[in-house]
């Protein structure tokens, strides 16, 4: 799968052209975005513009100040020109699956404060419906976890703790929550089911960003596919 990672570098060159002058741009997390990363980055070093950066996770923030893209806050900016971020699904509706990394309540965050969200990522992304073998993250406050794993399987979820890599016990987000990752099997309605999981007691937040993408990159072994949101 060696063209994957020249197809995320491809997505990541298309992504970067939405980035102007004076833009106060969204870093997402993962591994297509740091290449975003490394071109903002490049941009600023070549062509001396002038970007301000919100990163959504401590890995996007420490590869941002090792790229020499100057960090800013939400509290400074709490509206953004425009974020950029992978994904672990993609829809044909642009729904996605987020949450791989651990990152998904900053990212939606930062996402819902943009005034365009792009999207990088290869391919096999794509599929005709969220969930084809793929799990649901959800942040969960962990005094809640036992609670919210009960609702999970009343959703005729399958709940899992996910576990801390390199450490015993679960993972700790950046805002000292866990997460769970859910199989639902093939999600028939995403908005329904993102809220009906926001109506539990205790979920911080989803993996499911319903109608919140404008544009996906899709990197491919020849070229790159454009998606725009009808």
């Amino acid at each position: 799968m060696v063209w994957r990672e020249e197809a995320k570098k491809r997505v990541a060159l298309e992504a970067v052209k939405h980035v102007k002058d004076n833009f106060v741009v969204g870093l997402g997390s993962g591994s297509t975005t740091a290449y975003v990363i490394q071109e903002i980055g490049e941009k600023i070093r070549l062509e001396g513009l002038q970007i301000l950066g919100v990163p959504t996770s401590h890995q996007a923030m420490m590869l941002a100040v090792h790229c020499g893209v100057p960090l800013t806050t939400l509290n400074e900016y709490p509206q953004l020109d425009v974020a950029i971020d992978g994904a672990d699904q993609i829809d044909r509706e642009l729904n996605l699956i987020k949450g791989g990394g651990g990152a998904l309540a900053r990212e939606k965050i930062v996402a819902s404060a943009a005034k365009e969200f792009v999207i990088v990522a290869d391919e096999t992304k794509l599929v005709e419906k969220l969930g084809t073998n793929h799990t649901v993250p959800i942040e969960v406050l962990p005094f809640a976890l036992p609670t919210v794993m009960v609702k999970m399987r009343e959703l005729k979820g399958k709940p899992v703790l996910r576990e801390g890599g390199g450490k015993v016990g679960p993972l700790v987000t950046d805002n000292g929550n866990f997460v769970v990752d859910v199989d639902f099997g093939l999600v028939d309605d995403v908005k329904e089911l993102d809220l009906q999981l926001r109506l539990i007691s205790g979920v911080i937040e989803t993996g499911l960003f319903v109608g919140m993408a404008d544009v996906v990159y899709l990197g491919k072994s020849d070229g790159v596919e454009k998606l725009v949101r009808k």
